[in-house]
């Protein structure tokens, strides 16, 4: 598996600007972390500070699941990564309370990537060190996908990988 700091270089697809909000500044920090009533992880503000948000380059874009889910057998998506801030038609870090109110999620998330029904997202509910898990509204299965942010972007994976 590799090691984050290996990935940080090749984490973002460069090709286009699509979800990418402007850059990110520590004042932008402290204001989303007021807002989300959490302390964002350091390994997650990094890549944020690297390229606040957008498309996640081709061969990081899965994560693997030992269960099931509903979308398919043996892993979830993750094509994008949302930035903070508030441009236009763009989803961010700072629309998780608007999202969990529309789709039923529970309240201690702050959502990092997804299209509902289905959502990635940060879950402080066991403290405020988060996991990662996949929130699906409809099903209303929630399986953790990893013990922490940086647990997760090492154990991203070709989508291409699976059948």
């Amino acid at each position: 598996m590799p090691r984050f700091e290996d990935l940080l270089d090749a984490f973002w697809d460069g090709s286009t600007e699509y979800g990418v909000q402007p850059p990110l500044t520590d004042q932008r920090v402290q204001q989303a972390e007021q807002a989300l009533k959490a302390a964002l992880p350091a390994s997650l503000l990094g890549l944020l500070r690297q390229r606040n948000g957008g498309r996640v380059a081709a061969g990081l874009r899965a994560f693997p699941t030992s269960a099931p889910t509903s979308w398919a057998d043996d892993h979830v998506p993750f094509a994008y990564l949302m930035g903070i801030g508030q441009r236009d038609r763009t989803l961010s870090l700072l629309d998780s309370a608007y999202l969990i109110e529309e789709w039923g999620l529970p309240t201690s998330l702050v959502l990092l990537s997804g299209d509902g029904p289905c959502w990635i997202g940060l879950d402080y509910r066991t403290g405020p060190t988060p996991t990662v898990g996949w929130f699906d509204a409809d099903s209303g299965l929630e399986p953790p996908l990893a013990a922490s942010f940086q647990d997760f972007v090492e154990g991203l994976t070709d989508p291409g990988t699976y059948g």
